[in-house]
């Protein structure tokens, strides 16, 4: 079948195809009942305009950069879910990119793919978004950028974020309240600064309880499964191991999950354990985590918005906060229950 074009629909909405290629990129002196109908004939014609030829057509490209530094991870997924929907409701299309710092030539690597791709801007993953290094090549190719969840408050780009801090308070918080009191904490990898501020926000719940958290429970990971089990191995072999274990992730919650199965301890009943993110695994696993919910799919969503919609040209970039959520779930709690507590934050 031959594929629509343009001319397709021009020829079906009554107009030149000039007028069709101004409503598909948003262009100014269309009058409101042609653009409704020519938006309507796209519809219902299903046309998907070439988003190269697009570009190459217009001043700006209508693809858009996902930057990851591990693209395979379960956090990676919610984002790339809420980016690629709504890119397409708003006509834009991703392209998933990588930034291997490991490699010596990642520089060249990454202006390369700037000079081929030729995007219209450009969204940074945590970690990457904290290296003025790298903000700085996409600033030289003039590619915007909002990076979601940074740890850094430059005003060089809109950031996207929740309040990580806060999230571990509050999830420690619910730990103290189920009568803990020998709470471990696995560390989550140290290159990402969220890690540094979810353990902030678990030392200061447990000092402002009164409770100085001991450094035998406490463990380094680096947010993939094997750290976790690791960790909850060597915590769960202490003269005097932890009654509740908080991972800075869910993949490193399911890996203290998987030990305590292993060393036959009964969860809840002999250890509660949390995690963060609400990923997928943590309502698949047994039984299901307690966890933050984090808005990743929101945060993609609206750092899309953010690319598209320009910041002003007072030079105030954009900062928006998203809340959070404690869902508390059957690995933390004896009586089995289910309940979501949302912790509404305002944006900044």
């Amino acid at each position: 079948m031959k594929p629509l074009t343009i001319k397709d629909v021009a020829r079906q909405a009554g107009v030149s195809p000039k007028t069709v290629s101004r409503v598909i990129n948003g262009e100014a002196h269309v009058r409101p009942e042609v653009r409704e109908a020519v938006a309507r004939v796209v519809a219902e014609m299903n046309y998907q305009p070439n988003a190269f030829a697009r570009g190459l057509s217009s001043t700006r490209s209508f693809l858009i950069g996902l930057f990851f530094d591990d693209p395979a991870c379960s956090y990676a997924n919610d984002v790339l879910l809420g980016a690629l929907g709504r890119a397409r409701a708003l006509g834009r299309h991703l392209v998933i990119e990588t930034v291997a710092f490991d490699r010596a030539d990642w520089r060249e690597r990454l202006e390369e793919s700037l000079r081929g791709l030729r995007l219209g801007g450009a969204i940074l993953t945590p970690p990457i978004g904290d290296r003025d290094d790298l903000i700085a090549i996409f600033e030289r190719h003039d590619v915007p950028v909002v990076r979601i969840a940074p740890g850094t408050h430059t005003a060089r780009t809109p950031r996207v974020w929740m309040d990580d801090r806060a999230a571990a308070r509050t999830m420690t918080e619910h730990l103290l309240a189920q009568g803990h009191r020998r709470i471990g904490f696995v560390r989550g990898n140290p290159q990402h600064t969220a890690s540094e501020r979810r353990w902030m926000g678990f030392y200061e719940a447990m000092t402002d309880f009164g409770i100085v958290p001991d450094m035998a429970h406490v463990a380094q990971g680096d947010f993939t499964f094997r750290s976790g089990l690791l960790a909850a191995e060597t915590l769960l072999r202490g003269a005097n191991p932890p009654s509740a274990i908080f991972a800075s992730n869910d993949e490193m919650a399911l890996g203290v999950l998987t030990a305590a199965s292993a060393a036959q301890i009964a969860v809840p009943q002999s250890l509660a354990i949390a995690g963060f993110d609400d990923a997928q695994l943590a309502r698949m696993a047994w039984p299901q985590l307690t966890t933050i919910r984090q808005p990743n799919v929101e945060m993609a969503a609206a750092a899309i918005d953010l690319l598209v919609d320009r910041p002003p040209d007072d030079g105030v970039m954009p900062a928006l906060e998203l809340p959070y959520e404690l869902v508390v779930r059957a690995s933390s709690v004896a009586d089995d229950a289910r309940e979501v507590q949302p912790k509404a934050q305002t944006g900044a």
